[in-house]
């Protein structure tokens, strides 16, 4: 006679239920519902989407079927092809800056040339040059009366004529009356004084008959060169020159020297 073994069932072994697990499968089920739902708008906005984790339990407990892949690389084919065509800038991570600022040089200027100085025998002979071509000019204009050929005194006051009047001068750079008289007689030797009243006492008074060429011919504050008729040579007053001239006092006197 045979026995027979009925072995006894059980179930399954469960979790077991706590207010704690109740509470996360309450959880999981909401996370499984927006995780669906935010796929779907990610898919649609063209947003990449790499993965939506859902619990295993809660795919158990849902029997949801899997959400299907989503292409992002033709969602974002727009946005690439942007990128792509914008410029790239670019710069070095060391960046040197420079200016070029203009080269300024300062010259010095060059001195001015030395004064050019001059002996006073070349002054000298610069100013009896001028004087003789003066006097050559004013003789031009001046005819020498014929009493002056063969009388020396007259013949060496002829060089002066057009010699500018100089008060108190008495050499052919400028010459007052009496310088004038003094510096010719003084050519031939012969020295008078150099003031016109002592000239008045320094030879012998004739009368206007008497007087020949080259005596001297005085009035109070001036005196000249008697030259013959009604013809004097001196040297009148400023702003003149020693030149031939008649005559113009009333009454001279004439004075013979030696």
């Amino acid at each position: 006679m045979s026995e027979s073994t009925n072995r006894a069932r059980h179930r399954a072994a469960r979790r077991p239920s706590t207010p704690l697990t109740e509470l996360a499968n309450a959880a999981s089920e909401q996370m499984g519902t927006v995780g669906r739902r935010s796929a779907v708008v990610a898919a649609s906005s063209g947003l990449m989407v790499s993965m939506i984790a859902v619990p295993s339990y809660a795919a158990d407990r849902d029997s949801a079927p899997a959400l299907a892949a989503v292409d992002t690389s033709a969602l974002t084919a727009s946005a690439r092809a942007v990128l792509n065509t914008s410029p790239v800038v670019a710069s070095p991570a060391e960046a040197a800056f420079t200016v070029d600022a203009p080269v300024i040089t300062a010259e010095k200027p060059a001195p001015p040339p030395p004064p050019v100085r001059t002996t006073r025998a070349a002054s000298r002979t610069a100013e009896r040059a001028a004087t003789a071509a003066t006097a050559a000019a004013a003789t031009t204009s001046n005819p020498v009366p014929q009493s002056v050929a063969g009388n020396a005194v007259l013949e060496v006051a002829a060089r002066y004529v057009g010699v500018p009047y100089v008060s108190g001068g008495a050499s052919p750079e400028g010459m007052d009356c009496s310088g004038f008289t003094s510096y010719v007689y003084a050519q031939l030797g012969i020295t008078l004084p150099r003031t016109s009243s002592a000239q008045r006492n320094a030879g012998t008074v004739v009368s206007r008959a008497d007087a020949q060429p080259g005596d001297l011919i005085w009035s109070p504050g001036h005196v000249g060169i008697y030259a013959g008729g009604n013809q004097m040579i001196d040297a009148p007053r400023p702003g003149k020159t020693v030149q031939f001239r008649a005559i113009w006092q009333s009454n001279p006197t004439f004075i013979r020297i030696g």
